[in-house]
């Protein structure tokens, strides 16, 4: 599961006002909830895109600070993907980098780049 944290000065909920309708919008139906971090996460277990197997993904609050982003893509084996959902494998990336900028403000670089520091400033943590 990753976290995303918000550009400073911004939050989850004014980025993505309604989490649970820019879900579907990206990914498709939501089937159930899955617990992380005291939080509960929206699952969906049949995404409209064939690529992903599944998708849990929402808001985790934390006393005092920020909430963050979490988010787990479960992805196909792309040697197991027919031609036609092979296509997809584009659109999917395009659905995931979307979605994480919409809700953090912040684009693929600087999300790349966010992590290499955190890794940077904590070499003892299994990220």
């Amino acid at each position: 599961m990753k976290e995303y944290k918000m550009r400073r000065g911004e939050y989850l909920e004014e980025r993505i006002p309604d989490m649970e309708a820019t879900i579907v919008e990206y990914f498709g139906s939501i089937t159930g909830t899955e617990e992380f971090k005291g939080s509960d996460l929206y699952l969906i277990e049949e995404p409209d895109n064939p690529v992903f197997e599944k998708i849990i993904v929402g808001a985790v609050e934390y006393s005092g600070k920020k909430d963050k982003l979490a988010v787990e893509f479960h992805e196909r084996d792309p040697t197991e993907l027919d031609p036609d959902e092979l296509e997809a494998a584009g659109e999917a990336v395009d659905a995931k980098n979307d979605f994480l900028l919409e809700a953090t403000g912040r684009d693929a670089k600087s999300r790349r780049d966010s992590m290499k520091r955190k890794v940077e400033d904590d070499p003892d943590h299994d990220f």
